[in-house]
């Protein structure tokens, strides 16, 4: 099981931007997709953008598209979000993960959690 370490959040003014951060402890990195997900207060965990393993299929959640920018470096063993012009609505933990299949990423059926990274945006 691959292990997964998101880092990057913070506190940002709305307007401003962010770069998180996902390092992958597994060495079949390369082959997996990646995805972003957040979960907000009393809320279950949201798609936000997945990358398949070569970065030629990238998908984003309509609420993000266009702000946010998904990215991988398989020879870091890392996924990326960039994230811009943030809104309040925003705010939330966001997690990465990691599976065989794409659409397991963009439908959120997955079952294991790492550690998340807070981002909040203040109004």
């Amino acid at each position: 099981q691959v292990q997964l370490v998101a880092s990057g959040g913070g506190l940002v003014q709305a307007g401003g931007s962010l770069r998180l951060s996902c390092a992958a402890s597994r060495h079949t990195f390369s082959s997996l997709a990646m995805g972003w997900f957040r979960q907000a207060p009393g809320k279950g965990h949201e798609f936000v953008a997945a990358i398949n393993w070569s970065g030629g299929s990238i998908y984003y959640a309509d609420s993000v598209k266009g702000r946010f920018t998904i990215s991988r470096d398989n020879a870091k063993n890392t996924v990326y979000l960039q994230m811009n012009s943030l809104k309040p609505e925003d705010t939330a933990v966001y997690y990465c993960n990691a599976d065989a299949s794409i659409l397991v990423l963009r439908t959120v059926s997955l079952t294991s959690w790492g550690q998340g990274t807070q981002v909040t945006v203040s109004s």
